[in-house]
C-alpha cells in the first residue's frame, strides 16, 4: 500500500530550496523530529512561505495577555469550523502540549462551548468565531464582552488577527488537500 501524497500540488525537495527556507525547515525537523507537511507544501512558493511564516510568528510567538495555549485554542476552534483537517490535527497537537492537557484539543475542536475551559477562554473563542464567520457584524458590544473578561483592545486585535490569518491558512490547506503528518496524532496525548 502506498502512502497518500501530502498535497495535491507538487512539493520541492528540501535540498533544492533557498538557504533561508531550507535552514528553517531543518531547524523545525531537528526540534520536532519530523518536517510538518505545511512547510513542504508552502515551500513551493518561497516568497509566500517567507511572508506566511513571518506573520504566523508575529501572531503566535509574541508575548502578551493571550497565552500560547489560548492562541492555539483559537486556531483549533476556527479551523474545525472551517473543516480544515490539517490545522485541527497539527494545532491540536500543539495545543495539547502547550496546555499540558491531553483532552483539551479534542474538546475545543468538537464544541468549545462544552470544553473544560475558563469562561474567559469561551468569550475569546466566541469572538474568534464571530470574526471567522461574521466579521462584518463585529461591534462595540463584542469588544465590551471581551473587556469584561479582562481582554484589552490589543488582545481583541490579536484574537481577530489569529482567526483571520488561520481562515486564510485553512482555505489554502483545504485547496491543497494537505495531509497532517501521522506524528501529530499522538503528540501531547500521553
Amino acid at each position: 500500500m502506498s502512502k497518500a501524497p501530502i498535497s495535491r500540488f507538487p512539493t520541492p525537495e528540501i535540498a533544492d530550496l533557498p538557504e533561508d527556507i531550507r535552514a528553517r525547515i531543518l531547524a523545525v525537523q531537528e526540534k520536532s523530529g519530523f518536517v510538518p507537511n505545511v512547510f513542504l507544501v508552502l515551500a513551493r512558493r518561497p516568497d509566500e512561505f517567507r511572508a506566511f511564516f513571518a506573520y504566523h510568528d508575529a501572531l503566535m510567538d509574541k508575548p502578551g495577555n493571550l497565552t500560547k495555549a489560548e492562541r492555539e485554542m483559537i486556531v483549533v476552534a476556527t479551523s474545525n469550523a472551517n473543516q480544515c483537517q490539517y490545522c485541527v490535527v497539527a494545532h491540536g497537537a500543539i495545543l495539547r502540549i502547550r496546555a499540558k492537557d491531553p483532552l483539551i484539543a479534542d474538546q475545543v475542536a468538537v464544541n468549545y462551548r462544552k470544553a473544560d475551559i475558563m469562561d474567559r477562554q469561551k468569550a475569546m473563542l466566541d469572538f474568534a468565531m464571530k470574526v471567522a464567520f461574521e466579521a462584518y457584524a463585529v461591534d462595540d458590544a463584542d469588544l465590551e464582552a471581551l473587556s469584561a473578561q479582562g481582554f484589552s483592545e490589543d488582545d481583541a486585535w490579536d484574537i481577530a488577527a489569529i482567526a483571520a490569518f488561520f481562515g486564510m491558512s485553512n482555505r489554502l490547506a483545504n485547496v491543497a488537500n494537505m495531509r497532517p503528518n501521522d506524528e501529530f496524532y499522538m503528540m501531547g496525548r500521553t
